[in-house]
């Protein structure tokens, strides 16, 4: 299929000799990627490729062209950094050169989001086989019916081989992605990270969401036996793909979606988990689909022999990642999407030791929470660092959010109070000190996967709670199959009175950070904030 599409991006101002590869399946682009030596098969069938230097996102080098359709609506600062016209012009014309010497090209028609009032067509051109495998595992994919009638209104041109010049295109590095929100035109060049293109259609529908009152957010979601969904924020690593594929609830998504009136609808049709130790027992469903035909695997460690995989080597990166059709995960949503949720989980992982596994929120303390974006980073992950690092990211996602934060939060705040969704903040990081010290481990995932059901089943609700001292939550005192000390953190500690040291150091972290929102927010919000107790000596 090499010439439906030369029209039409010939009328796109697209000029290219290049053979193009349109619309092609999954296994017309492993064999694609196979023959030009872009990945290798695994023992099991998975598609294993290495992302060069670059093993995720380059957050420095992303920018937004500003205009009149950007000036007063983007939160412009250091995660959304202006590029002027004229720069992003010639960055433009360098670009289509670049196509010009092209040989072969791959192009998939797709769509943004799953329900279809909301949703974004996207074409997107790749110079590798295996992005275009990954973009359109990640994207929902039309039917044949669809795309006969597909006209594209978005394009994304991913070009590897393209080195930026900082001086001639106002840019820092070789490295670029630049978004012009007026000509619906996203350029990557210079990473072969695939990510970078599912994040770039996310950032797409973040701004143009909002406007349409549909909540954006950087979330899993999936529906129990009840029929109620509940959705999952939460950073990198703090387990919303984990904690979403669950045999017992039919999952939406894992990482993006929308809430609309009538439903939670994911964004894409696929799922990018981190396979950093991954394990059967752990994660079983994610575990299944490495050996799957159609799953990608990002940086994973291949005996060359064997071809067996060994998840637990992060020599290359922690950032190892797995990309799968969502059907892969048994038990999923046929149509991408369900209700409102009836609850909202806030994931975190707290590297302090200070956080309780599971807290009830009241709305305001929902949109707090959700506003602040906390986690932490483990110590040691930079040399001289040996202490947890607390990471505040805006709304879960601030790195994909181009609106002002209060936009979103507003929203969420809205949401809830029209749907009556009970809020919980779920803490998947470590208990009984801090993750630097020896001995210290993280929390249980099947005390979390415990704690989960409890909530979303409502059971949670009968039992007794308490009030935490310095986040004023509600934390359960006793659950049936759950330690005890893994729901009293500082009764977990060997020196309570570290603990509350280290809850003071916390909670002025959490102070600290929310000063830049104080003034967007009303009062019961402010009043949400934890407050710190006197320190001990």
């Amino acid at each position: 299929m090499t010439a439906a599409l030369a029209d039409p991006l010939s009328a796109q101002g697209i000029e290219t000799p290049a053979a193009i590869h349109a619309n092609l399946g999954t296994a017309a682009l492993v064999e694609e990627a196979l023959k030009r030596g872009e990945g290798r098969l695994t023992k099991d069938g998975a598609l294993l490729v290495d992302t060069g230097k670059f093993t995720g996102r380059s957050v420095k080098d992303k920018y937004v062209v500003r205009d009149a359709t950007t000036e007063s609506t983007i939160n412009w600062g250091a995660i959304n950094q202006p590029m002027d016209q004229a720069h992003w012009d010639v960055l433009k014309a360098d670009f289509l050169a670049e196509l010009k010497g092209q040989d072969e090209l791959f192009v998939a028609d797709l769509f943004g989001g799953s329900q279809p009032e909301y949703r974004v067509n996207v074409r997107v051109i790749n110079q590798l086989a295996w992005h275009n495998l990954f973009i359109r595992t990640l994207l929902v994919r039309p039917t044949a019916d669809e795309l006969a009638d597909f006209t594209p209104e978005y394009t994304i041109i991913n070009l590897p081989s393209f080195k930026a010049d900082p001086e001639r295109h106002g840019c820092r590095s070789d490295t670029v992605i630049a978004v012009n929100l007026t000509e619906k035109l996203i350029l990557i060049g210079n990473t072969e990270y695939s990510g970078e293109m599912k994040k770039g259609v996310f950032g797409l529908l973040n701004f143009l969401l909002p406007a349409q009152g549909v909540m954006p957010m950087h979330c899993s979601a999936n529906i129990g036996p009840d029929g109620k969904s509940a959705i999952f924020f939460g950073l990198s690593g703090t387990g919303k793909t984990t904690l979403s594929a669950d045999a017992s609830r039919t999952l939406i998504g894992d990482d993006e979606h929308g809430w609309s009136d009538q439903a939670v609808f994911n964004f894409e049709g696929g799922c990018y988990a981190k396979m950093i130790n991954l394990s059967a027992e752990g994660e079983p469903e994610i575990y299944a689909t490495t050996k799957m035909f159609g799953t990608i695997l990002e940086n994973v460690t291949m005996d060359p022999d064997t071809r067996e995989l060994d998840f637990t080597d992060d020599s290359k990166t922690e950032n190892t990642r797995g990309a799968y059709p969502i059907e892969f995960i048994p038990n999923t949503s046929e149509k991408n999407l369900g209700p409102p949720p009836s609850n909202i989980i806030l994931l975190t992982a707290d590297a302090f030791g200070v956080l309780p596994p599971i807290a009830r929120l009241t709305p305001d303390q929902a949109m707090y929470h959700f506003l602040s974006g906390y986690t932490a980073k483990v110590a040691g992950t930079e040399i001289g660092v040996t202490e947890p690092t607390a990471t505040f990211s805006t709304c879960f996602g601030a790195a994909f959010m181009p609106r002002h934060p209060s936009v979103y939060g507003n929203l969420l705040k809205k949401r809830i109070a029209e749907g009556g969704a009970t809020c919980w903040l779920v803490n998947t990081g470590w208990s009984g000190g801090k993750a630097s010290e020896p001995g210290i481990k993280r929390m249980p995932i099947k005390a979390t996967r415990a704690l989960l059901n409890a909530a979303l089943d409502g059971s949670l609700n009968d039992v007794e709670f308490r009030k935490d001292p310095n986040f004023g939550f509600e934390v359960p005192v006793s659950v049936p199959g759950v330690d005890a000390n893994l729901l009293d953190p500082r009764a977990a500690w060997a020196d309570p009175e570290e603990y509350d040291r280290t809850a003071h150091k916390l909670v002025q972290l959490f102070v600290d950070n929310f000063a830049q929102f104080e003034e967007h927010v009303d009062q019961g919000v402010r009043d949400a904030a934890p407050v710190a107790q006197a320190e001990n000596a």
